[in-house]
């Protein structure tokens, strides 16, 4: 099992950047792909990113994100560029015991409590 603390988020001004962090505890961090995802009021929880067990192969849900991980820390992240109003949401954490990436929810097996994310206009 693994549990997932996310931080980094806060208010920030639209056109600009932010990098949030996901904290996992567990000595087997390296053998879970590990994603990101957002949930805005009233909306379902959408994918953002998601990135292999090795950090070799990612994918993301469009161009202004940036997934990267250190398995030396049991870290994810997420750089996030061009801020928008519309990204406004909480960001969740999530890791996924079998091998390769995903895209939908269901497809991970631990989520952390999330972190805000207010983009002001």
């Amino acid at each position: 099992q693994v549990q997932l603390v996310e931080s980094g988020g806060g208010l920030v001004q639209a056109g600009g950047s932010l990098r949030l962090s996901c904290a996992a505890s567990g000595r087997t961090f390296s053998s879970y792909a590990m994603g990101w995802f957002r949930q805005a009021p009233g909306k379902e929880r959408e994918f953002v990113a998601a990135i292999a067990q090795s950090g070799g192969t990612t994918y993301y849900a469009e161009g202004r994100f940036t997934i990267f991980r250190d398995n030396s820390k049991n870290a994810v992240y997420l750089h996030v560029n061009s801020l928008k109003p519309e990204d406004t949401a909480v960001y969740y954490c999530a890791a996924k015991k079998s091998y390769g990436i995903g895209v939908s929810r269901e497809m991970y097996d631990y989520w952390g409590q999330g972190t805000q994310v207010t983009v002001s206009s």
